[in-house]
């Protein structure tokens, strides 16, 4: 902290307070509180150590939304209790993705059986009102309130745009936890509008935020449930609750960090370096760890396959992307000899556009390489690859795919205003 001076308190919940920060008016100082609270503050104990959990929880997860390309209010910790935020318009909507029924959702559907799952998950919003037990309400509620937070007014674009990323974050949390062996069965998130007038996820998430079910077994879950279902607190049942939390919290290191799968880049000659390290470089913006080789599978070829004995020994997950024209020998060869995954991308110039795909397209029979024509492609084909067995790289893939849909959303909107 000491590049910020604290400010005054500007909005105090039930379980944190926000300060501003006096040389820097865009940002924020958020810290957590030793107490938990049930059923809108009617349920609250002090619990001695929740506010250190609740933290590096939340700081654990932002750390893994900004990773993958998720834009938040989250920006770097600020010791035990608190962390550092951009000061948002906070916009008086909870978000929830529920992938499985259960709690609130049984009490408004009977007839619903616990656990039915909703494939896509399904998502409500319930405006942020206390003293009404936050009531659920329609996006044409939202809509119609005229929110203005920040300069901007809460549309339906808007609205579409906050669906989308919650669908995304809850999807991202959910492949994390597999890891774990966990099920990740609904959370909620809320939304802010910064000094810029963006929309990002803001406030916290922790084990205040969300159904948690290690091994999907509902008997053995880890989140604040525990906490509302208890007829009488004791000091024991607390210590329990806090275990919990403070296993959710260790269990976070193991995902947050993951190792960068490998793509070997195969060029049939130097010259091709330039568009390989294209590759690369979208390679490297989805989580992939690339490497670069030349080989030649005409003028080398064992050498080739022992170059590629070397990546099937290694133990590690390796997807190979072969840069080779004319005759492209190199992509062939490398699928009849290898079962890993060979993607041919081949550097296409204006006298050889023909022959070079076709090269790479007309292989024997019995082989699988696949082909594309630009590096961006042949970088995330890899990364589709690695994303079945590495959740950062799926993140980092579902990041993208929002990043269009806002893209033409905001065009969209934009073209209309004008």
């Amino acid at each position: 902290m000491a590049d910020y001076k604290v400010g005054k308190l500007i909005n105090e919940g039930k379980t944190k307070k926000i300060y501003n920060l006096l040389n820097d008016p865009t940002l924020c100082l958020l810290e957590s509180k030793d107490r938990i609270t049930a059923g809108d503050g009617a349920k609250s104990h002090d619990l001695e150590g929740k506010a250190t959990i609740s933290t590096s929880t939340t700081v654990k997860v932002f750390r893994l939304l900004n990773q993958a390309g998720v834009k938040t209010a989250y920006v770097k910790p600020a010791g035990p209790k608190c962390f550092i935020a951009k000061k948002c318009n906070m916009i008086p909507i909870e978000w929830v993705t529920r992938r499985q029924a259960t709690g609130s959702f049984l009490k408004r559907h009977p007839g619903v059986p616990e656990g039915y799952r909703f494939n896509p998950p399904l998502q409500e919003t319930f405006y942020k009102d206390d003293a009404n037990h936050d009531p659920q309400w329609s996006d044409e509620q939202i809509i119609t309130a005229d929110f203005i937070m920040g300069g901007v007014k809460i549309t339906k674009d808007e609205v579409d745009i906050m669906k989308r990323i919650t669908l995304v974050v809850f999807e991202i949390l959910e492949r994390a936890w597999a890891v774990r062996n966990s099920a990740l069965i609904d959370m909620k998130i809320e939304f802010g509008v910064d000094s810029d007038g963006e929309i990002l996820v803001a406030d916290i998430i922790d084990s205040d935020s969300w159904r948690l079910w290690p091994s999907g077994d509902k008997k053995l879950m880890k989140d604040k449930q525990v906490y509302r279902d208890l007829s009488n607190v004791t000091q024991q049942n607390l210590e329990t609750v806090k275990r919990n939390f403070k296993w959710v919290e260790e269990q976070l290191d193991y995902i947050i960090e993951a190792p960068s799968p490998l793509v070997v880049i195969f060029m049939g000659s130097p010259s091709d370096k330039a568009f390989c390290q294209e590759i690369a470089k979208h390679a490297t913006a989805l989580g992939l760890k690339p490497q670069l080789r030349v080989c030649s599978a005409h003028k080398g070829t064992l050498e080739t396959l022992n170059i590629v004995a070397e990546y099937e020994g290694s133990g590690e997950n390796v997807v190979l992307i072969a840069v080779a024209g004319r005759s492209n020998g190199l992509g062939p060869v490398l699928s009849g000899n290898t079962v890993l995954p060979v993607i041919n991308c081949p550097p296409l110039r204006s006298d050889n556009i023909e022959r070079s795909i076709w090269s790479s397209l007309d292989v024997p029979s019995g082989l699988g390489c696949t082909t594309v024509i630009y590096p961006e492609a042949a970088a995330f084909a890899a990364a589709q690859i690695h994303a079945m067995h590495n959740h950062l790289v799926w993140a980092h893939l579902r990041v993208k795919q929002l990043d269009n849909f806002l893209s033409l959303k905001r065009g969209d909107s934009k073209l209309r205003k004008s």
